[in-house]
């Protein structure tokens, strides 16, 4: 479910120009060259990462950081929609609640199942989970309206799901009251984002980079200032707000060197991928819109 998940995210940047079959392709070769092995350093006893002591509970690094480079990479690569493609309203504002509400619950599983059985560690993975994600919400709605924006359901939607990226890698490693805090970090920071990423030229669709990337990239950090032995037994050194720095500094040095494998990685995917078979749909296949033109269905 993570290896399968973490491609999926990716389609949020590129929708509405990519070819199906060529995006089969991508997820086969992304999961094999960069999920498989980057899943392995981490989580493995004998992995890289985990031997440096990377702390991700649920998958910040694994799924999240991973997919938001690859979408931020897919989305220059792929270049732009036609603009007339580019106007994006939600269909029914009822059916993203009711998305959020099935990713919310869902993430319990994600996160609090990350745990590997029923007790103390799960317990407090499912709270921190939540408790971030409503930190984040209500930062979220509370910041567009300070910040000249209207408060809105989809807004709310879009920071909880912030939070609950952010928490993921310091789900079963950080306090609730830390919890509070990394969400509301990442629900300001990943706001911030997506007024950065309009001001440019870059068609990231549904801002994967701006919640996923940087969620997952606060978390990670967040996670190596908050994390303590008292909580989970994996931690063996504690977070830089404990006064201990090495853990601080191991997932920053991590973070630069995952980041650089992400982006050389998945430009590398996209290079072969298209070579194959072209990725690009054509102009008039976009103008079709890709229910027609790559499966022949319309809602």
């Amino acid at each position: 479910k993570f290896a399968i998940i973490t491609p999926a995210l990716i389609t949020g940047a590129f929708a509405e120009r990519i070819k199906f079959s060529s995006y089969l392709l991508f997820i086969v070769l992304f999961i094999i060259f960069i999920y498989a092995p980057i899943c392995h350093a981490t989580w493995h006893p004998e992995g890289v990462l985990f031997k440096y002591g990377v702390l991700d509970f649920a998958g910040g690094t694994v799924v999240h950081m991973s997919a938001g480079w690859a979408a931020l990479v897919a989305a220059i690569y792929l270049k732009s929609r036609h603009e007339e493609n580019k106007i994006h309203n939600p269909a029914r504002i009822t059916y993203v609640l009711l998305g959020t509400g099935l990713l919310w619950v869902g993430w319990f599983g994600f996160n609090a199942g990350s745990a590997l059985g029923s007790g103390g560690l799960s317990a407090l993975a499912l709270a921190t989970t939540t408790i971030a994600a409503a930190a984040a919400a209500i930062t979220w709605i509370l910041f567009d309206s300070v910040t000249g924006n209207k408060p809105s359901a989809t807004g709310l939607s879009i920071g909880a799901v912030v939070g609950l990226v952010a928490i993921t890698p310091g789900a079963g490693f950080v306090s609730l009251n830390h919890a509070i805090v990394i969400g509301v970090v990442a629900s300001i920071v990943s706001n911030l984002m997506i007024k950065i990423r309009t001001k440019t030229s870059i068609d990231d669709t549904l801002d994967v980079f701006a919640c996923h990337g940087v969620g997952g990239i606060v978390g990670m950090i967040l996670t190596g200032v908050f994390a303590n032995k008292a909580f989970n037994s994996m931690v063996a050194d504690n977070g830089l707000f404990y006064g201990e720095t090495n853990l601080f500094k191991v997932h920053i040095i991590t973070l630069v060197a995952v980041s650089i494998l992400f982006v050389v990685a998945t430009y590398i995917i996209l290079k072969i991928t298209d070579i194959i078979s072209p990725l690009r749909v054509s102009e008039e296949e976009e103008m079709i819109g890709l229910d027609m033109s790559q499966h022949s269905e319309k809602l």
